[in-house]
C-alpha cells in the first residue's frame, strides 16, 4: 500500500509532492473560478444514507453488470488525458492496474499511449472519442478501437470549446509536442502530428453527426458529458446505450451544476432505456451507494487514479482501487445491502 494512504483523498496532497507543478495543475486544476470542481465533490456530503439494520451482511458482495460486462465492483477509471505526465508507462500502467482490481479502464482520446498499446490488456476497455473535424479520422479510430478490443465507444460532446482552465495558465503549464497523443500520431502528414490534433475539437458537432457515428460500428455507444434530463432522453431517441452524466471535472463551462445534483433528473428521464452512469467527485465508497441508490448503474473517477499512478505506478493505482473496494464492502455491511441489487432508493436522500 502506499506509504500514507488512508483514503482517496489523501492521494492529492502526495501527488503535489511527486509531480512537476505544471503537470499537477493539469491533472488537479478546473474551469475558471472552480466552483464546479469544488462542488462535485461538496456535493456528495449533502446527500445522507438510510441503512437498515437485522440484515445478514455476513456475505457482501459487491460485483455488478456494466453493458453486459461484469465487473468486480460498479466503479470504472474514468478517460483522463495525459498519463505520460505522472508515469513513464502511462495509461498502460493504469489500465492493467484496472485489471488486476477487475474494473472497467476508460482510454482518453488525448492519451499518451496509443489504443494499440493497451489491447493485450487482459481486462474490460472502453475507448473515450473526441469527434475529429476529419471525418474519414472519426471512422477510422472507431474502427481501430473495435479491432483491439475495446467494448464500447464514448462519445464526449462537453468539449466544443476548451474551457476557461486558469491554473493551468498560471502555472505556465504546456501540452506536450503533439506527438505526444499516441493515438492520432497514424495520421500525421510529413510528422506533424499537430496538424492534426488541431482538428480534433469540433464545434460543428450536432445530433446528426451522431447518427452517422451510430451506423459506424456495432458497439455500444455511449453518450458522455449530459447534464440535463433534455439532453438524456435525446441520447435515448437517438441509439444510446448508456448515459455518462459528467460535466468534464469541472473543467469546462464553470458553475454547472455537481454530477450527483443532476443524477436523479437524469434517471427520470432515461426512464429505464439506457444504463446511466456518473464521475464527478467521487472519492468514497459511500459515493458509490449514493449513486447506486439515486439510479446509476455505474460511477467512474478520474483525478484519484491520476494520482495514484504518479505516486506509485501500476500498483499505486491498484492500490488505490483496493481501497476504495475495501471501503465499499464495509459501507455495504453497515447499510445492510449484502449486493448491489438491495440498494434502492429507499437507502438515501
Amino acid at each position: 500500500m502506499i506509504e500514507g494512504l488512508v483514503n482517496l483523498g489523501d492521494l492529492e496532497g502526495l501527488a503535489r509532492e511527486r509531480l512537476d507543478p505544471a503537470a499537477f495543475a493539469y491533472y488537479a486544476g478546473g474551469a475558471a473560478d472552480e466552483v464546479t470542481l469544488a462542488d462535485n465533490e461538496a456535493a456528495w456530503s449533502r446527500h445522507r444514507l438510510r441503512p437498515r439494520v437485522l440484515v445478514d451482511v455476513s456475505r457482501v458482495d459487491p460485483s455488478a453488470t456494466i453493458l453486459g460486462t461484469p465487473v468486480r465492483m460498479p466503479v470504472g477509471v474514468a478517460p483522463t488525458a495525459l498519463h505520460g505526465l505522472g508515469h513513464a508507462e502511462a495509461e498502460l500502467a493504469t489500465a492493467r492496474a484496472a485489471a488486476r482490481s477487475g474494473v472497467l479502464f476508460t482510454l482518453s482520446s488525448l492519451a499518451s499511449r496509443p489504443l494499440e498499446d493497451l489491447a493485450p490488456v487482459d481486462g474490460p476497455r472502453w475507448y473515450q472519442l473526441y469527434a475529429h473535424s476529419d471525418r474519414a479520422i472519426t471512422a477510422d479510430i472507431v474502427h481501430r478501437a473495435e479491432a483491439h478490443g475495446f467494448g464500447a465507444i464514448v462519445l464526449t460532446v462537453d468539449l466544443p470549446v476548451f474551457g476557461r482552465r486558469e491554473r493551468e495558465a498560471r502555472s505556465g503549464f504546456s501540452q506536450p509536442s503533439a506527438a505526444g497523443y499516441g493515438n492520432f500520431a497514424p495520421y500525421a502528414r510529413d510528422g506533424d502530428v499537430a496538424a492534426v490534433t488541431a482538428g480534433l475539437h469540433t464545434s460543428l458537432l450536432t445530433w446528426a453527426d451522431v447518427d452517422w457515428l451510430r451506423g459506424l460500428t456495432t458497439l455500444p455507444l455511449v453518450l458522455k458529458g449530459v447534464l440535463t434530463g433534455e439532453d438524456a432522453a435525446a441520447a435515448c431517441e437517438h441509439g444510446f446505450d448508456a448515459v455518462w452524466v459528467s460535466n468534464h471535472g469541472g473543467r469546462q463551462l464553470d458553475r454547472t451544476p455537481a454530477s450527483v445534483d443532476v443524477l436523479e433528473e437524469v434517471v427520470g428521464a432515461v426512464a429505464g432505456r439506457a444504463e446511466v452512469y456518473l464521475d464527478g467527485g467521487v472519492r468514497r465508497g459511500t459515493d458509490v451507494l449514493v449513486a447506486r441508490a439515486l439510479g446509476a448503474t455505474a460511477v467512474f473517477a478520474g483525478r484519484p487514479w491520476l494520482y495514484a499512478l504518479s505516486v506509485g505506478g501500476e500498483d499505486g493505482v491498484a492500490d488505490a482501487l483496493a481501497l476504495l473496494g475495501d471501503e465499499l464492502v464495509n459501507a455495504m455491511a453497515l447499510l445492510g445491502t449484502p449486493t448491489m441489487a438491495d440498494v434502492t432508493r429507499s437507502h438515501a436522500d
